[in-house]
């Protein structure tokens, strides 16, 4: 049975939005596969488009850190919820703000297909009653909230 489309939130101020956001959590995939202390860098361009830079360190939270450039820009400048980002040209790929703390303290991202999302935090921790109520929606549009894993971050102690 297909599923309805993924529901993005009604709207993002790309300014409250930029900066860095840690990965609490996401859907396995072959890129980050290994990858811990993920960390997604936002930087508003003058031409409007945003400079993405994915941070992590392989393996090990001491190992060195190192990244990957890309290049994102907003699909739907109505809700600023829909972007596309490309780390390789020409591969593009939805990026869906699905979910929104209304002080923007965390975000879900989504893709259409509902085989990548990540739950996304500008604190590189998250309470627990936070992130079940994330999977709960999550769930709710149709991802299976059991396949998230949490990703090991850096914590300031």
């Amino acid at each position: 049975m297909k599923q309805p489309p993924l529901q993005t939130v009604p709207y993002v101020d790309l300014k409250r939005y930029m900066g860095d956001w840690y990965v609490i959590a996401h859907l396995p995939n072959s890129l980050e596969k290994g990858k811990v202390g993920t960390l997604d860098r936002y930087l508003l361009r003058p031409d409007g488009r945003i400079d993405n830079a994915f941070l992590f360190h392989k393996k090990s939270l001491d190992a060195p850190l190192q990244q990957w450039k890309a290049l994102a820009w907003v699909h739907n400048k109505q809700t600023n919820a829909e972007w596309r980002v490309q780390f390789i040209w020409p591969l593009r790929s939805p990026y869906l703000v699905i979910d929104l703390d209304k002080e923007y303290r965390w975000s879900v991202v989504g893709h259409p297909k509902r085989n990548l999302g990540w739950v996304l935090s500008k604190s590189p921790t998250m309470d627990e009653a936070t992130y079940q109520g994330i999977l709960q929606r999550l769930a709710k549009q149709g991802y299976d909230a059991s396949k998230f894993e949490k990703v090991p971050q850096v914590t300031k102690g």
